[in-house]
C-alpha cells in the first residue's frame, strides 16, 4: 500500500450523492488534502445503474470544482448486481498458468456471457509443496456498467485509472485504519443509499462478500409514506435529529420496522457465509455508509447477533481538518466516507 504508483483521488459515485477524497502520504501516515461530497438528484442512480448520464456528469464538475482537487487521475468502484465476487478452488497452477486458464475456469461461476464482463483475480493461498489446489478470489464486472461509470467520469474531465469494488475500498480503509489481529473474523457492513455493501475479512483476505439491495432509501421512504414527510424532513428524521411537528414517537416503529427487515437480510446473508465457510465465527462487526446512522441502527444490530458492533472511522489513523474543507458534522463525513478513502489508498497501475 505505501511503495504503489501516482497517487489518484479516491471517487465513490452512490446513489444518492458523491463523494471525494485526495490523499497525500508521508512515510506511513496520510493526510486529506481533498475532500468534497456532491448530492445526486433522485433517480438518476437506481441499485447502482446510471440512469442519467448528464446529471451525474454535473454532479461531478460540481464537485470537483468545489473540493479544488487537481489530480487529474481518479479510482472509482462498483458494487450490485452486475458484479460478481467468488472465491474458487483450483489446481495448483502458477501465475501464468492461470492467466492462461482463467477465462475458461471462470465461464463455470460467472452468471453473463464471459464475453460481457471484465475479469480479475487474485491468489489467495497455494499449498506448502505446490501441489494439490489453491483458492482465488474471482472478480468479474459487465463491462457496460465499467463503461458507464467510466464515461460519466470522463465527461467530468477526469480520468478513470482503477476501477474497484465498493467491498473491497471498504477493506483498504478499515485496514489502513486498524489494528487487523491474526485469526479475527470481522464482518464489513457498508450501509448505503440502495444496498449494504458485506465483506469478511481475517487476515488481510476477504472471505466473502456479497451486496444486498436494500439501504438507506428504504428508511427514508417508509417516513414519506408513513408520516407524509418531504424527502428533506425524512432524512433528518431518519437520522434521529429534530423536526418539526414530528413526533419521535412516531417516527420510531417506522424505523424499527425497515430495520427488521434490514437486519433480516443480513441475517441470511451471515447465515449463508457460516454454512459455506471453514468458521462460522465472526468476532466484530465495523458498519460505515450514511443508512448506518439511522436513529437505532447499531444497537439493534449488535442486540440481533450478539457481537460488538462499532462505526468504521476511516480517518482514525488519517489526518482529517474537517473544518478546512467546509464539514459541519465530523461524525457523518466520516459515515459517508469509507468508500473515497479506500479508494484514495489506491495508485494508478497497481491490481
Amino acid at each position: 500500500m505505501f511503495a504503489r504508483n501516482r497517487p489518484v483521488a479516491g471517487l465513490d459515485i452512490g446513489s444518492s450523492a458523491v463523494k471525494v477524497v485526495e490523499l497525500r502520504s508521508s512515510g506511513r501516515s496520510f493526510k486529506v488534502v481533498g475532500f468534497g461530497t456532491e448530492p445526486v438528484p433522485g433517480d438518476t442512480i437506481v441499485d447502482g445503474a446510471i440512469i442519467d448520464a448528464t446529471a451525474v456528469a454535473g454532479a461531478l464538475d460540481r464537485l470537483f470544482e468545489a473540493s479544488r482537487i487537481k489530480t487529474r487521475e481518479v479510482a472509482a468502484s462498483l458494487s450490485g448486481n452486475s458484479v460478481i465476487v467468488k472465491k474458487i478452488t483450483l489446481p495448483v497452477m502458477n501465475e501464468a498458468e492461470l492467466s492462461e486458464s482463467i477465462q475458461w475456469e471462470a465461464e463455470q461461476y460467472i452468471p453473463f456471457d464471459i464475453a460481457d464482463v471484465n475479469l480479475d483475480y487474485q491468489i489467495l493461498s497455494t499449498p506448502s509443496g505446490g501441489k494439490g489446489n489453491m483458492d482465488v478470489l474471482l472478480v468479474a464486472a459487465k463491462k457496460d456498467k465499467i463503461a458507464d461509470y467510466t464515461d460519466v467520469i470522463r465527461q467530468a474531465g477526469r480520468a478513470p485509472v482503477v476501477v474497484d469494488v465498493d467491498a473491497f475500498a471498504v477493506q483498504n480503509a478499515y485496514e489502513a485504519n486498524y489494528d487487523v489481529g491474526p485469526g479475527v473474523v470481522v464482518a464489513l457492513l457498508n450501509a448505503g443509499a440502495s444496498g449494504v455493501n458485506v465483506n469478511i475479512v481475517s487476515g488481510g483476505q476477504s472471505l466473502f462478500t456479497r451486496d444486498i439491495s436494500m439501504g438507506g432509501n428504504a428508511f427514508t421512504e417508509a417516513l414519506q409514506k408513513e408520516l407524509g414527510l418531504s424527502f428533506e424532513r425524512a432524512e433528518r428524521a431518519k437520522k434521529g435529529e429534530p423536526v418539526d411537528g414530528v413526533d419521535a414517537a412516531d417516527v420510531a416503529p417506522v424505523l424499527r420496522t425497515v430495520t427488521e427487515n434490514l437486519l433480516l437480510e443480513i441475517q441470511k446473508t451471515l447465515d449463508f457465509f457460516k454454512t459455506t465457510a471453514a468458521s462460522e465465527r465472526i468476532d466484530q462487526m465495523m458498519v460505515s455508509g450514511g443508512a448506518s446512522r439511522a436513529d437505532g441502527f447499531v444497537e439493534r444490530l449488535s442486540d440481533r447477533f450478539g457481537t460488538p458492533v462499532d462505526r468504521l472511522d476511516p480517518f482514525r489513523r488519517i489526518e482529517f481538518d474537517g473544518a478546512r474543507f467546509g464539514v459541519g458534522s465530523a461524525d457523518e463525513a466520516a459515515a459517508t466516507a469509507a468508500v473515497a478513502v479506500g479508494l484514495a489508498l489506491r495508485r494508478a497501475g497497481d491490481r
